[in-house]
């Protein structure tokens, strides 16, 4: 007997018959989970590159934005003052920043580097136990 959604009606099977068809649904259901894992695959890259693609693009105006800045910036401050005076106020800023976030950066790989990675803890807990014995 069929159930409405074409299914077989399995009330009436015995433990035997059961358990001889549970290699096929352990079969089924891996592949049905690794073709749902294929398709989430798929999506997710989909619209990972199309936003990466977003992201880029954005950047791209970004980084010919900021000259079109730094030019406001010059422009205004030579209102009050020479206009090499102004790019030379504008370039000293941006060495200091530069140098400030260069610093910064440096800082925090050092502090990467200097962490013991989990291979490493691995490792000397190996050689404790090894020490041990």
């Amino acid at each position: 007997m069929t159930t409405p959604r074409g299914f077989r009606d399995r009330a009436d099977d015995g433990l035997l018959t059961l358990i001889g068809d549970v290699p096929e649904l352990i079969r089924n259901l891996v592949t049905a989970e690794i073709e749902a894992a294929k398709a989430w695959l798929r999506r997710t890259s989909k619209d990972a590159g199309i936003g990466s693609g977003w992201i880029v693009g954005a950047l791209f105006l970004l980084f010919w934005s900021i000259p079109l800045l730094l030019a406001f910036i010059i422009i205004g401050l030579s209102s009050w003052m020479p206009v090499w005076v102004a790019s030379l106020i504008v370039l000293v800023a941006l060495l200091i920043g530069a140098a400030i976030m260069g610093l910064l950066g440096y800082l925090r790989w050092r502090k990467v580097i200097g962490r013991e990675n989990p291979a490493q803890s691995i490792a000397k807990d190996v050689e404790v136990v090894r020490n041990e014995l």
